[in-house]
């Protein structure tokens, strides 16, 4: 069953902060090809810990200064303290930043506490208690469930209370089967949550990569996308049209069911975006 809720159709991007002079130079120029598109913003992620956070910091301000896209650095709070989590939201507050992603995040390797947060709607809460309405706020939902979710129904609940803290979006995590988002939408209307739910979408370019994060994050490959995937070894050529093809017809299931948009996960590579940007034909217009 398709979701019958509408909304404005929003088109994003995600990009992560680069590691070292040469990538940072690649995502520079990833930003300015895709720029023209006019995404309604770009994410940043985030990693809980000193230089992965620096260099968070680093992509949130180039990106806003050169581009012109807004941005909408992610925030997750696992390990963290609430006196460092104020400090980045005043950070941000200084730079005019009004839009956030929200999470729970990975703990960080060593550390054996969870910190001051233990879930996202924690994170939610404490930001609507500091800064009221500044930021608008996107946090994860799960189409095929989180996992590390006891069950469906408890992801569900989890996702709930993210949204009654005061959540104003989420973003999908990827998936490639459009069925497990339109019901996962079923079930958010049946528990009267109102809001933009945005499919998650990964261009298809190397299957070892993908297949790497797929089995890490819960994300299934149907079992007909493997094995192509499989089968075309080292023809990258072929791999990548077939992938544009699959996530393209994707994109237009998603988009005519009524999902509110796009959000892309760009690995920080602009051609992969740009040729399902232009597959579609969108018209994408700051939000």
């Amino acid at each position: 069953m398709k979701s019958q809720k509408t909304y404005p159709k929003a088109y994003s991007v995600e990009f992560f902060p680069p590691k070292s002079a040469e990538s940072a130079a690649k995502l520079r120029e990833t930003c300015a090809e895709l720029a023209p598109l006019k995404p309604c913003f770009a994410s940043v992620t985030f990693g809980a810990g000193g230089s992965t956070q620096e260099r968070t910091f680093e992509t949130v301000r180039e990106i806003k200064q050169t581009t012109g896209i807004d941005v909408a650095p992610h925030l997750s709070c696992i390990g963290s303290a609430k006196a460092n989590i104020r400090q980045i939201l005043d950070n941000y507050k200084s730079q005019s930043i009004r839009h956030l992603v929200a999470l729970r995040g990975d703990m960080p390797s060593g550390m054996r506490e969870a910190g001051e947060f233990r879930h996202a709607n924690e994170l939610v809460e404490f930001i609507r208690g500091e800064t009221g309405d500044h930021f608008f706020i996107e946090v994860a939902a799960y189409p095929e469930f989180h996992p590390q979710a006891l069950n469906a129904e408890a992801d569900l609940r989890n996702f709930k209370r993210k949204v009654q803290a005061g959540a104003d979006a989420a973003i999908t995590q990827y998936f490639y089967n459009a069925d497990a988002y339109f019901r996962f939408m079923d079930a958010c209307e049946k528990m009267g949550l109102d809001l933009p739910i945005v499919p998650g979408i990964m261009p298809i370019t190397n299957y070892v990569q993908l297949a790497r994060f797929s089995d890490a994050c819960g994300a299934e490959i149907p079992r007909w996308i493997r094995k192509r995937l499989e089968a075309y070894g080292e023809d990258v050529k072929s791999l990548r049209a077939f992938g544009l093809d699959v996530v393209s017809d994707l994109c237009r299931t998603l988009l005519d069911g009524g999902a509110p948009g796009l959000h892309f996960y760009t690995m920080n590579q602009a051609g992969p975006t740009t040729s399902i940007w232009h597959n579609l034909g969108i018209q994408s217009k700051p939000v």
